[in-house]
């Protein structure tokens, strides 16, 4: 029996990651797949902070990445609430153990980062397999894909940038929330309806780091369900932010989303319209964005599909069930649909039908409990008057001040911990660091 061809749309969290656990398969080395990565972007960005959390660890762990990922984070130590003013009216630490999954975890780094160290580790897994006679992965950077077609037997797909036309056993979309391949693989006329909209929207950049900021994320709030997130970076001396609005009213923040990296501009022009006059340090972050060259403009929502898979194409992570970033879980959910996709695979390497059938039946209950949000979000996190942001303010200092705090992490907490790493036989590797 031949290897399985598959095509993985999307280098970022979850495709190198199912990459690399599909050659780490126990079949003999000219049997494991050969796979293609495809990826839009030359680049792997800085984008904005991300968490790993409970079972997301585990499966760093199977890939020998977690002290490479450790010495990358962004050391963030905790959440401070703060007003126009800059007065600390709570300031809730990190649980640095991972046993409780507050709003820090124990692993927070930026997504980019976390993005090339996998994609460096799934490099490493495919040249040892070559090593061994068997074929690695083919990396294909700055395309996209323009058309996909389907049989019974194969997947025939086209290259947006050359035309290209490349046929596959298998075809895996991994290519976040606004997936090509989702459209493509299971029709564009439907896309709205499984792309449930939160009202929220989102601006994320970078910036050189001022005299107030500091290894805690400091989270400001501004009537108009205004939010604003300075958080620490990696990257010495600067600092990232994450700007936010609730507003669904105004249809220019639906609108600008859809232009993608090429409505930069307009996204911008937005945000300054609405964040001028928030207060506290909004001016100083506005003039940062509009010089920023690493800006990314989004939609806050989630994915809720029936079937993550449509013959011969499959969904991986955000594509095919986004939680939001408000769950906490989107990272975890991706490197774990991940590595229970290989697994399935590796089990059944000749129906995969039948794979895609368990890959559903492992990750359904846990993408499930992750999609519920904890009561009244987003809306509850981002008041609407002033009244409610002191409301909000004191609720944040009662739990800063009992146990209440550790309490409502565990009820409405990110369910990380909750979820299993089966064993699937994969081969243990050598721990690994980016200089070796």
């Amino acid at each position: 029996m031949a290897p399985l061809s598959i095509l993985i749309v999307g280098c970022g969290i979850g495709g190198p990651t199912l990459a690399s656990f599909l050659l780490l398969s126990s079949h003999d080395s000219q049997q494991r797949p050969r796979i293609t990565i495809l990826e839009r972007s030359t680049t792997h960005a800085r984008g904005q902070n991300i968490d790993v959390r409970g079972a997301g660890v585990t499966v760093i762990r199977k890939l020998r990445l977690e002290n490479a990922i450790r010495s990358a984070t962004t050391g963030e130590e905790g959440t401070k609430f703060v007003d126009a003013d800059n007065r600390v009216w709570a300031a809730i630490p990190a649980d640095k153990s991972g046993r409780v999954q507050t709003g820090t975890s124990d692993i927070e780094i930026l997504r980019g980062r976390l993005a090339d160290l996998l994609y460096r580790r799934s490099k490493d897994v495919s040249q040892e397999l070559e090593d061994e006679g068997g074929e690695g992965i083919e990396y294909i950077f700055g395309d996209s894909l323009e058309g996909l077609e389907q049989d019974s037997e194969k997947v025939h797909v086209r290259f947006a940038k050359n035309g290209e036309r490349r046929t596959f056993d298998l075809v895996v979309g991994a290519d976040g929330l606004q997936s090509p391949t989702r459209r493509l693989g299971f029709g564009q006329n439907g896309d709205h309806e499984r792309v449930k909209q939160l009202g929220m929207y989102g601006g994320f950049f970078s910036m050189p780091k001022g005299s107030t900021d500091s290894d805690w994320r400091r989270w400001f709030h501004a009537p108009g369900r205004r939010g604003i997130m300075v958080r620490p970076s990696e990257v010495n001396g600067m600092s990232t932010v994450f700007m936010s609005i609730i507003n669904e009213k105004d249809k220019r923040f639906a609108e600008v989303a859809v232009g993608g990296h090429q409505g930069v501009d307009s996204q911008k022009a937005l945000l300054r319209e609405y964040f001028w006059d928030a207060g506290w340090e909004s001016r100083r972050i506005i003039k940062e964005m509009e010089a920023a060259d690493d800006f990314y403009y989004a939609m806050v929502a989630q994915v809720k599909m029936d079937k993550w898979s449509n013959g011969r194409v499959v969904l991986l992570g955000d594509a095919g069930y986004c939680a939001s970033p408000i769950s906490g879980m989107g990272t975890t959910l991706a490197m774990v649909g991940a590595y229970n996709l290989a697994g399935a695979l590796t089990r059944f390497p000749s129906d995969h039908t039948a794979a895609f059938a368990e890959y559903e039946e492992k990750m359904r209950p846990v993408v499930e409990r992750a999609q519920k949000l904890a009561p009244g979000a987003p809306y509850v996190l981002a008041p609407e008057t002033a009244w409610g942001i002191w409301v909000l303010h004191a609720f944040c200092l009662m739990i800063n001040y009992s146990r209440i705090g550790l309490l409502l992490a565990m009820i409405w907490g990110p369910p990380a911990n909750a979820v299993p790493v089966e064993d699937y036989g994969f081969k243990q590797l050598a721990e690994w660091s980016p200089q070796t």
